[in-house]
């Protein structure tokens, strides 16, 4: 798919912080003789902040908790990465199609995510915001899991002792476009199991911890721990990396197209949603199924790729199918503080950006 568009929003990102893409842990503990000094890091044109040396000390032991708590093997050859990578397209093609249910797929501008074996409700389509509102769909809502995912990916988990047999029961495909990305998030811990296990393919990419992000203009703050995640990489969290620090995808790091296979076990007592949930499909509400992306339009092709649309990758602004006047809120994925400056610009503009289905 073309990357057209993408690199100046990039570009702008990398301005507007003081990231650099060389994945490496950029705090390292300060020697004696800077003891005391401050050091100033300009995070957007706007922004001045003033970090201690003593903060850097704790963000430092906070990464050293954050590599103590993630596994990283590579187990998947090229040649394996290139027999998957198909199958994945296969489903996007099925997908574009409109061969799935209902709540198997979920759109957002520069990602898709497919959900198969167990899916779950977050941000705008809940009722309620917050950590602990999200619900598992009813079962039947989404597809199985693929046989090849199976085939392909679990069993040699499995025979490589990542994974004991069994363990999964919901795999969900992530497929970013360059410039993608998703917002700091901790996996729910009323809905799924430890640890969290996700594969990487297409690409090179990294999983940033400790993020903050911000929006108009969109700013990243300054991870506390990168995490490069090569193509047939697998990665494990668990622990602190799982259950006490964000963790995201930074618009910067997805340069090329790149998919992620999460695989997750869900939990027994995880709430799901009863029969008169306002997200239930009844015919009469029932949506048409999804299009084709239409993504070869000749009129003004990177107009979706614009740092306006990207904003909308929030999960708060996220169009679920049945909900025409989602409510705002804090994401229930991204429930550490958050500025309300996206709040304030709605309000005071009083123009909304409808998302367009591709």
């Amino acid at each position: 798919m073309a990357a057209s568009g993408y690199s100046d929003l990039r570009e702008k990102l990398k301005s507007m912080t003081p990231h650099r893409d060389d994945y490496g842990n950029k705090f390292r503990a300060s020697n004696g003789s800077e003891k005391g000094r401050k050091r100033k890091y300009r995070e957007s044109d706007d922004d001045e902040y003033e970090h201690s040396d003593d903060s850097a000390d704790l963000r430092e032991q906070e990464a050293r908790r954050v590599r103590s708590s993630v596994i990283q093997r590579s187990i998947f050859t090229p040649e394996e990465c290139a027999r998957i990578e198909e199958k994945i397209d296969e489903v996007v093609a099925k997908a574009e199609a409109g061969l799935y249910r209902e709540h198997t797929v979920d759109r957002a501008p520069l990602r898709n995510k497919y959900f198969f074996g167990e899916g779950y409700t977050y941000g705008a389509q809940l009722e309620r915001r917050g950590p602990g509102q999200e619900r598992l769909y009813r079962k039947g809502e989404v597809d199985e899991i693929p046989s090849w995912v199976h085939e392909l990916v679990i069993e040699r988990l499995v025979s490589n002792g990542v994974i004991p047999e069994g363990f999964v029961n919901s795999a969900v495909i992530n497929d970013y476009q360059p410039g993608g990305c998703i917002v700091s998030h901790v996996d729910p811990l009323h809905i799924f199991a430890r640890p969290i296990v996700s594969v990487s393919f297409f690409s090179d990419s990294a999983l940033c911890f400790g993020c903050r992000f911000q929006f108009k203009p969109i700013r990243v703050s300054e991870p506390v721990f990168v995490l490069p995640v090569r193509r047939g990489s697998v990665t494990v969290l668990s622990g602190y990396a799982a259950d006490d620090i964000t963790h995201c995808i930074r618009p910067q790091d997805i340069k090329e197209r790149r998919a992620v296979i999460i695989l997750r076990k869900t939990k027994p007592d995880a709430p799901r949603l009863d029969s008169e949930s306002p997200l239930s499909s009844s015919p009469a509400l029932r949506p048409a199924p999804l299009k084709a992306k239409r993504s070869h339009r000749k009129a003004d092709p990177d107009a979706a790729h614009r740092p306006r649309v990207l904003e909308m990758d929030k999960e708060e602004n996220r169009h679920p199918s049945l909900s025409r006047h989602p409510r705002r809120g804090a994401s229930s994925e991204n429930y550490r503080s958050r500025d309300e400056d996206h709040d304030k610009h709605q309000e005071s503009s009083g123009r909304k950006v409808k998302m367009r289905r591709h």
